[in-house]
């Protein structure tokens, strides 16, 4: 069965009599409830103010316009929501298997995204972790892009004798890379693009790093891929993001390490069979 969305987001979707746009009272009409006080009640159920921002944040998501965020319009969609619940009730809908299994499924997802919530609350991204993981990254870049192009075979002897062609007169690196290479590169006759060592094997990135702008390799490079001709496009200066321009993608990365090895390690102290 689908995923059911819970009912007061669902409320924000429906055309409901009485909650079209333009039949909608006017900001301001009504003030904000306080907290402590119900919004309304139906049939004697109290509708708890709280629920006005589980349905304001919902329509927020949903880019409905500022007219369906009115207290007016939230407090309509949250009596018409209680009213179909109501009947559902009555019908002993919430006792059907699939319906009660999503309701199930749906707290069980509350209740976890509020177990990250907390741990993230509690262990927060510290300013010096941000700053070494940024320093980090910085390092491993380094201050030099590359621009290098490669054909990829699959024995030495074939890359040596590629090596040997190139040494002929007007055989061109790009031709025997679109004839000879494997690497999803050969269409653009070998050329990668601009790349930092760092995110290249190793033996392809000290390789290449010796070579001069313009030099071709004068011996194959092995991998786990196979083995290389290289030859040395451009080389230029690598501006490295400021920390503060990336702060924020590093902290996010940090708190995302942080809950998955939370996660681990609560797995590690439970019996999953």
């Amino acid at each position: 069965m689908p995923r059911m969305l819970p009912v007061l987001a669902l409320m924000a979707t429906l055309s409901v009599p009485g909650l079209a746009a333009d039949t909608v009272a006017p900001a301001g009409d009504r003030p904000e409830p306080q907290a402590d006080t119900p919004v309304a009640r139906v049939n004697g159920v109290a509708i708890p103010a709280l629920y006005m921002d589980f349905v304001r944040q919902s329509r927020i998501a949903r880019n409905l316009p500022a007219e369906a965020l009115t207290p007016d319009a939230l407090r309509d969609g949250l009596v018409a929501s209680e009213l179909l619940v109501q009947e559902a009730t009555r019908k002993g809908l919430d006792k059907e298997p699939s319906v009660a299994a999503a309701l199930e499924f749906q707290r069980r997802e509350l209740l976890a995204k509020a177990a990250v919530e907390d741990f993230v609350r509690k262990n927060p991204v510290s300013e010096a972790d941000m700053k070494a993981e940024y320093d980090q990254a910085k390092a491993k870049t380094g201050d030099r892009e590359y621009r290098v192009s490669h054909i990829l075979v699959s024995t030495e002897r074939e890359a040596r004798d590629i090596l040997a062609q190139l040494k002929k007169p007007k055989v061109k690196f790009e031709t025997l890379a679109k004839k000879y290479s494997k690497d999803s590169s050969a269409d653009n006759g070998g050329d990668i693009g601009w790349t930092v060592p760092a995110n290249l094997v190793p033996e392809f990135a000290q390789a290449m790093t010796r070579l001069k702008k313009g030099e071709t390799a004068t011996s194959p490079v092995k991998t786990q891929y196979g083995w290389h001709v290289l030859r040395l496009t451009d080389t230029r200066t690598l501006d490295f993001p400021a920390y503060e321009s990336i702060k924020g993608r590093i902290a996010n990365q940090l708190q995302q390490l942080a809950i998955r090895r939370h996660v681990q390690a609560l797995r590690a102290e439970a019996r999953v069979e």
